[in-house]
């Protein structure tokens, strides 16, 4: 799915030259761009202008990366790739775990920043108008999935805990969601879940549907030693072992 002229690309990172680099690429592929030195001028140009992606650097003046992209995927669904210098698996795997879509170490060349921001917004925009709705179904906007005492109402994009507590998903943790809801008790390859929720252009640069998996049992409060709900199935892939009742208009 091609990106829009309009996307706006917010830049956060206190590397005056980096800013300038990347901004300038940016812009040069037509796309609009903004750049903050920190994480107060994150939260100030979040409240004043919308954002499509956020490019966000862990080592920052006032406030730790990790932090700030944990409290951004508390609050917002906003895409979120992060930057680092330190370049270890450590930190790659905690800001995956955060909440962020996609990790890119410095240096990088601005074309793959480019390559990986253009993939994330087209996995996003994917899981957002589900393009691929499986079963054929072609009215799903007003229906909940209800399973092992968990609701996900699709209007809303909210999840509900058998106790009705809400629990936020970003906007790929949902679409993973949805596929497993809607082939429940069968086993999805990895390639198969990567169809269903976005295109394979690019797919070298999307992170692994591993992580996506393991976060998305953190949501459903799963232990990852023994899971009961999304199981893995050796060799072959994951299954969402539970009942599945489809609620609402399906006109």
């Amino acid at each position: 799915m091609a990106t829009s002229s309009s996307d706006h690309i917010l830049i956060v990172d206190d590397d005056p030259d980096i800013c300038t680099l990347v901004s300038r690429f940016f812009e040069k592929n037509g796309f609009r761009v903004s750049v903050v030195p920190d994480g107060k001028g994150l939260w100030q140009l979040l409240d004043q202008a919308a954002i499509d992606l956020i490019v966000l650097d862990l080592m920052l003046p006032d406030e730790d990366g990790l932090v700030l992209c944990r409290n951004l995927r508390a609050t917002s669904d906003i895409p979120v790739i992060i930057l680092s210098a330190r370049g270890e698996d450590v930190d790659r795997i905690i800001g995956l775990e955060m909440g962020a879509d996609d990790y890119l170490p410095k240096p990088f060349h601005p074309r793959e920043l480019l390559a990986r921001v253009r993939s994330v917004l087209r996995r996003t925009r994917a899981s957002v108008q589900m393009e691929k709705t499986p079963r054929g179904s072609t009215n799903e906007e007003n229906i909940a999935y209800h399973f092992a005492g968990w609701r996900l109402d699709v209007p809303t994009r909210q999840l509900y805990t058998p106790q009705q507590e809400k629990v936020f998903l970003s906007g790929s943790e949902f679409a993973l969601l949805r596929i497993f809801l809607n082939y429940p008790n069968q086993v999805l390859s990895r390639d198969q879940l990567l169809e269903y929720s976005a295109s394979k252009e690019n797919e070298t640069y999307d992170r692994t549907i591993d992580m996506q998996v393991s976060r998305l049992r953190r949501r459903l409060r799963e232990d990852s030693r023994t899971p009961e709900l999304i199981k893995t199935v050796r060799g072959l892939g994951y299954v969402l072992s539970a009942r599945v009742e489809k609620v609402g208009d399906q006109s």
